[in-house]
């Protein structure tokens, strides 16, 4: 299924193929401040529709993982990484349009905090 999302003033927008079949909490010490539920895609399932030049890269630890978030509202849409098949993508499902994360039956807790 596509689905359509954007940051919280609208500047970045993009389109990601998923199935929502899985939610993810992390409890890193970013994902756990910032509350973020996600769900995991191949990085070319991902389409930035606008606003790259709004997306400000954010990284630290190993400096794996692109934790991205938005230069003008701070909302962080999704990241960027590789995965164990490749390059992967991680959305912020709340920030995908008509679907509440919350509802969402399947929220797997991951402990990012032990790596």
């Amino acid at each position: 299924m596509t689905y359509e999302g954007s940051c919280h003033c609208g500047g970045i927008r993009f389109r990601v193929e998923t199935e929502l079949q899985q939610v993810m909490r992390c409890n890193c010490s970013i994902c756990g401040r910032a509350g973020t539920l996600m769900t995991f895609v191949p990085g070319a399932a991902l389409e930035v529709v606008r606003g790259e030049d709004l997306y400000q890269d954010y990284q630290f630890g190993k400096k794996s993982v692109h934790h991205g978030f938005c230069k003008v509202c701070g909302v962080r849409p999704y990241g960027s990484g590789v995965g164990p098949d490749g390059p992967m993508a991680m959305i912020n499902v709340g920030c995908l349009e008509g679907v509440d994360a919350r509802d969402h039956a399947n929220v797997m807790v991951y402990d990012g905090a032990s790596l």
